[in-house]
């Protein structure tokens, strides 16, 4: 092999010896490498093997275990925790932040059901109108959304206002008396009966008398009249009945929104803030500031780590030759082990954090106080004698 410097058993880790230097300040990570190093070393076989890696080969491995950990770690509290921080400062450092549960964007996507509803949301309900004309049923809205510069195929109606007159404002309608007041011909001889007032003197009727004399309103408008009612198909708009020609010259109202907007609206550009898991702000984690089993799985990490950059090394040669004989070196079976317990450490961490998620705390607790429940139903009350 080349005749280079390999482990002596010792070391001295000073800052710089790493390829980043995220941790190479922190004293915790200044004490803690060269017993890693020293760790690794022994779990390798030294001093009973040569260890053909030198201290900056340890150090390496142990900068990436504890930033393998606190990627692991933030990406699950993204993932836990994206819908609360979209939107938010790209400025603040969430390390040690403690993100509580919001409806922000929530709210946020249920915009667009307040705007296909007309109750809210971020879609602008537009007004405008179409002047009737007698005999003329059919009229095109696309037309007139390019008469007052609008695309036609960005023209989406949401309400026509066309439809009769209400049954309660014949029964209620202003100067009537009762039911005689507007529909005299077939009500008159109801007149006086519901409730009005003049002056200080005024009749009440029954609520479910004035519901059946609506009803039946009603009910006369669809036989007698003519009903008010309109088709709407592909921005084709017909109404029934066919205008009179007194109607010519009356508007009809509409509401309607643009399509483009839908679309544009739904999407917001804010620089600083929020808008994807690249920009959500963790950094690396202080090393200090992790427990004792967070570093007990960075040591087995950077263990894999160094078996790994170990058995490339081996790899360099598949034999050592020797008077009479050859050294076999075990490359394989470093590669092999190291990739194994890369995978489990990982997934065991992924593991662990599933169970810590807030679903599954949430889950546990209510585990928890239906076991209690359970077991105080088991409790025999008291008998209380006075």
């Amino acid at each position: 092999m080349a005749n280079i410097p390999i482990w002596t058993g010792s070391s001295s880790f000073s800052p710089g010896k790493t390829p980043f230097g995220f941790y190479d300040y922190d004293y915790q990570f200044q004490m803690d490498a060269d017993r890693v190093a020293k760790f690794c070393a022994q779990r390798l076989g030294y001093p009973i093997e040569e260890i053909e890696l030198q201290d900056v080969n340890f150090y390496t491995a142990f900068e990436q275990a504890v930033t393998v950990y606190g990627n692991e770690i933030y990406s699950y509290k993204i993932r836990d925790n994206y819908l609360s921080l979209e939107g938010s400062n790209t400025s603040s450092n969430l390390n040690q932040a403690i993100v509580s549960p919001n409806m922000a964007n929530i709210i946020k996507i249920s915009e667009q059901y307040g705007s296909e509803a007309g109750v809210g949301g971020n879609v602008t309900w537009y007004s405008g109108s179409v002047i009737l004309t007698g005999s003329i049923q059919d009229y095109d809205l696309n037309q007139w959304a390019i008469e007052n510069g609008i695309s036609g195929s960005d023209l989406e109606i949401k309400r026509v206002f066309y439809q009769g007159r209400p049954a309660s404002a014949d029964y209620y309608q202003a100067g009537g008396v009762g039911l005689g007041g507007g529909l005299g011909g077939y009500f008159g001889a109801l007149g006086g009966v519901a409730g009005y007032g003049v002056g200080t003197n005024y009749l009440v009727t029954p609520l479910s008398f004035n519901l059946q004399a609506i009803q039946a309103i009603e009910i006369a408008n669809d036989v007698l009249f003519s009903a008010h009612s309109f088709e709407l198909i592909n921005n084709k708009l017909r109404i029934f009945p066919i205008p009179q020609e007194a109607d010519t010259g009356i508007n009809l109202y509409f509401q309607y929104i643009k399509k483009s907007e839908r679309l544009s609206n739904s999407i917001t550009q804010s620089p600083g803030q929020v808008s994807n898991i690249a920009n959500v702000n963790y950094t690396n984690p202080s090393y200090s500031g992790i427990n004792s089993v967070g570093r007990s799985w960075i040591f087995e990490y950077t263990l894999a780590l160094t078996k790994e950059m170990l058995g490339y090394v081996r790899g360099k040669y598949s034999q050592i030759p020797i008077p009479g004989e050859a050294i076999s070196l075990n490359q394989s079976d470093l590669l092999a082990s190291a990739t194994a317990e890369k995978e489990a450490l990982v997934n065991k961490l992924k593991t662990y954090l599933d169970e810590t998620s807030r679903k599954a705390l949430l889950e546990r607790r209510k585990d928890e106080s239906t076991f209690l429940q359970q077991e105080l139903n088991n409790v025999p009350l008291p008998i209380y004698i006075g």
